[in-house]
């Protein structure tokens, strides 16, 4: 029967864990839709996103991985798909065929090109598509092979990214250093000439046809030299009728230096009159935007600045005891088991718990708390914080890609990919951008010839190269991206991680922020918040005889009685004939007097009159917190009070979301009167009590009516239908214990300043991406026309090609610097 049922399903095949993979090439945000567009198109992909900032494309597959089908869609487009090399250590090799299945294993790993195993050295060599294998997938593979991996020394190994990122910037440093100084004279020549009309005529007295000799050898080792990039990625993409921003230099550029090149070796081939050089201006172009380039590498390359912080963290060894011994290890060579040592001093190495000594931690990085944290034996340590005072032994419970940092990294890198709403507008404009920029260009070119003052070849060269440069989408395609990169790293340094970049936008937009009250708003377990001792009784002695009945009691209000006994040193005495009644209260024999504890109705049922306390019950009911009664030898001793207390952040950061403008609602299961007490102290308007779990999810969408944003924070487990229902979840969390998967943001501190701070981070990384965008298209919206030369027939200005050039490049960096700025928010609760 079972057999039957298996064949009569469909077999479709699951499908695969989207894939991050990196590319080489991408200039600006033509280069983005392309790509896009290309991997969109490719067998099996169901979609793809791609992030200039990043250099990266987060595909998606309908059915299993077709990392293959992935890359050459890529390459088709023009660009590449980066690769790196793994090396790992092999356990259990013994022959020729153990590397051959090694080797089938290593291959079928999705996004691997090449695997090569060696059976002298024990290691294995894997090369894939960069971002392509997820953390841990080569060595669960060999494991599936029937052998052990482990990449040796993985702390060591450099940042991959980091380091392509610094030989890119290399790469272009030593192109800049170049170009400008072969730039430097054919510039210093011509300007003097401009500017100084003896000059011009002793040059040409002196120099001759020398001059521009001179000038085309230089220039021309500038292009095809440092400039060759723009060259080989944009004449290509001319070609495939997909042209970009390194197609608009490649033709301003090489258009100025071919023009100049018939002047200087065929001038009679060109009309009278129009037989000039722009040698400097072919030059000064490709050194003004190799010096952009360089810049925005630069400014780039401190978008990641959180990442890198984070991952700083990570020590390289740890001190490992293995029987009997003390082994200072690599880090990647602790197992989960292995008992740790840390001293004074030390950052912790791995996740684990405590299981020797005591100390205090300091766990900023992560929480983004400054208070150290005192840990003792059964406390759970998370790597990368620092030991303050004292050392302690713990054993290892998440090692490698499973410790709460690498899953922090992880986190804030796939919201750093991630891409906005707001994006889609920018990819449907620069789609036809390039294009619509060429044919202005032509445009231009064919105006000026038709109708421009002699000479007009000249003035149609100059007007139309002018507009190919100045128009380079750079800024457009950088708006978004790097603004989502320093602000999901600015907000994990604050403790804040957003899980998806989409988060940013939509906290943006929230026009009412609701909480859960137990464990959100308050701190989830009860607390004795008021004691009143009746006339001829001592506090302390009535809550030490109340301590010693409820020692017996297994009811949650009995723990907070016996906390508050014991903080206050209130000795809890052995109790006799002890007698608990359900729903009621419990009684019993303390050192021979009749002790009774419980509410106003056991009172009542044993006999005593609660009338002198009925002004105090009042006030404790009306804020919210449950009366109890402590009867000693049929006498009323006291009155105490049992409550979930709210947490000490909790009204600060209330006040700073409404002085935000938002709404604040209360969704909780506990009953109508406890929560409207609640809200009442903390200025909360809105309450929904008495909700089930199931029904938090209704209740969010009763917030929602109106076509309002509903942000909802809570717990992240019993709240979990209601984080995912709402437009964004905000889960409270811990560093060891964080509710992800039904959150977009998880406050790893737990505090709700927390809920205010992404909120103020949403509203500034959207103005500030607002401001890129308005620069970006307000650009080239006012410098386009300037460069076509619109304003010659009123004052007689023109665009010099080679200040399109530096206005292009200062476009981009002036995009990448504003974004830098949310590197300075400051938490506003």
């Amino acid at each position: 029967m079972t057999t039957a049922l298996a064949t009569d399903r469909p077999r479709t095949a699951p499908a695969a864990p989207p894939l991050q993979i990196a590319i080489e090439g991408m200039t600006c945000a033509s280069c983005v839709r392309r790509v896009e567009k290309a991997l969109a198109a490719a067998p099996g992909v169901a979609s793809a996103s791609v992030n200039l900032a990043t250099g990266r494309a987060d595909v998606s597959f309908a059915g299993p991985a077709d990392v293959p089908a992935a890359v050459a869609a890529i390459e088709s487009a023009g660009y590449a798909a980066r690769e790196e090399t793994a090396e790992l250590t092999v356990e259990g090799m013994s022959c020729a065929s153990c590397v051959g299945r090694i080797e089938k294993a290593l291959k079928g790993v999705p996004g691997v090109t090449a695997a090569s195993a060696n059976l002298a050295t024990g290691r294995a060599s894997v090369r894939f598509v960069a971002g392509a294998v997820p953390p841990g997938a080569l060595e669960r593979a060999v494991a599936a092979a029937g052998y052990a991996a482990r990449r040796p020394a993985a702390q060591d190994e450099p940042d991959r990214e980091q380091q392509a990122r610094a030989a890119e910037l290399n790469g272009l440093e030593r192109s800049l250093v170049l170009a400008a100084v072969l730039t430097l004279p054919i510039f210093a020549v011509e300007m003097s000439a401009h500017l100084v009309p003896a000059f011009h005529h002793w040059l040409a007295m002196t120099a001759g046809p020398w001059n521009w000799y001179a000038q085309l050898v230089l220039s021309t080792i500038v292009l095809f030299g440092p400039g060759l990039r723009f060259f080989r990625a944009g004449i290509p993409a001319l070609l495939r009728g997909a042209p970009d921003m390194n197609a608009l230099v490649a033709i301003g550029a090489g258009a100025a230096w071919a023009f100049s090149l018939v002047a200087t070796l065929a001038p009679g081939a060109l009309p009278a009159g129009t037989a000039n050089v722009y040698y400097e201006a072919a030059a000064v172009i490709v050194t003004l935007i190799l010096l952009g380039r360089t810049l925005e590498a630069r400014a780039k390359g401190r978008t990641s600045e959180a990442i890198r912080k984070l991952a700083g963290l990570r020590p390289r060894t740890a001190r490992v005891q293995r029987d009997g011994q003390s082994l200072e290890l690599p880090i990647g060579e602790v197992a989960v088991g292995d008992l740790v040592l840390v001293r004074p001093g030390e950052t912790i190495a791995v996740d684990g718990e405590v299981v020797e000594g005591a100390s205090t931690v300091d766990e900023a990085m992560l929480t983004g708390e400054p208070l150290p944290v005192a840990k003792s034996i059964g406390a759970a340590v998370v790597g990368g914080t620092l030991n303050r005072t004292g050392s302690f032994t713990f054993r290892a419970t998440g090692v490698g890609a499973e410790t709460v940092l690498a899953r922090i990294i992880r986190m804030v890198e796939t919201a750093q990919g991630a891409k906005l709403p707001i994006q889609a507008l920018v990819d449907k404009v620069t789609m036809w951008f390039v294009p619509a920029v060429i044919a202005a260009a032509a445009l231009t070119f064919a105006t000026w010839l038709a109708f421009g003052p002699s000479p007009a070849l000249s003035f149609a060269l100059v007007n139309a190269v002018a507009v190919l440069i100045i128009a380079c989408p750079c800024a457009m395609g950088l708006a978004t991206p790097t603004s989502i990169m320093v602000a999901t790293g600015r907000a994990a340094a604050m403790g804040v991680l957003l899980r998806k970049g989409d988060a940013l936008q939509t906290l943006r937009e929230a026009g009412i922020v609701a909480f859960d009250k137990t464990g959100t708003l308050t701190a989830g377990r009860p607390e004795l918040t008021d004691l009143v001792a009746a006339e001829g009784f001592a506090e302390d002695a009535v809550l030490g005889l109340a301590a010693a009945v409820e020692a017996r009691s297994e009811h949650p209000l009995a723990e907070a009685i016996l906390r508050a006994a014991a903080r206050r040193g209130a000795a809890a005495a052995s109790v006799d004939q002890f007698e608990a009644v359900p729903g009621h209260g419990a009684a019993g024999l303390v050192d021979g007097r009749r002790v009774a504890v419980g509410a106003d109705r056991y009172m009542r049922r044993l006999g005593i009159d609660v009338a002198p306390f009925a002004a105090e019950a009042a006030r404790l009911g009306g804020d919210g917190k449950s009366p109890l009664y402590v009867a000693v030898d049929g006498r009323l001793a006291a009155i105490l009070a049992v409550a979930d207390p709210i947490k000490p952040g909790a009204p600060t950061a209330i006040a700073a979301l409404r002085a935000l403008g938002l709404e604040v609602a209360m969704v909780t299961g506990d009953n109508r009167r406890t929560a409207e007490a609640i809200a009442r102290r903390l200025g909360i308007g809105t309450v929904e009590a008495e909700v089930l779990p199931e029904g938090k999810v209704e209740a969010v969408r009763r917030l929602a009516a109106g076509g309002r944003r509903v942000a909802f924070v809570g717990d992240g487990i019993n709240d979990a239908p209601a984080l995912a229902a709402a437009d964004v979840g905000i889960a409270i969390g811990t560093g060891t214990d964080i509710a992800i998967e039904s959150a977009d943001v998880v406050l790893m501190s737990g505090e709700l300043a927390g809920v205010a701070n992404a909120v103020a981070l949403s509203h500034a990384a959207m103005r500030n991406i607002h401001q890129n965008l308005f620069w970006a298209f307000a650009y080239n919206a006012a410098l386009i026309p300037v460069a076509a030369g619109v304003l010659y027939p009123v004052d007689g200005m023109l665009l010099s090609p080679m200040l399109a050039a530096g206005a292009m490049a200062l476009s981009s960096v002036f995009v990448v610097a504003n974004a830098l700025r949310l590197n300075r928010f400051r938490a506003t609760a």
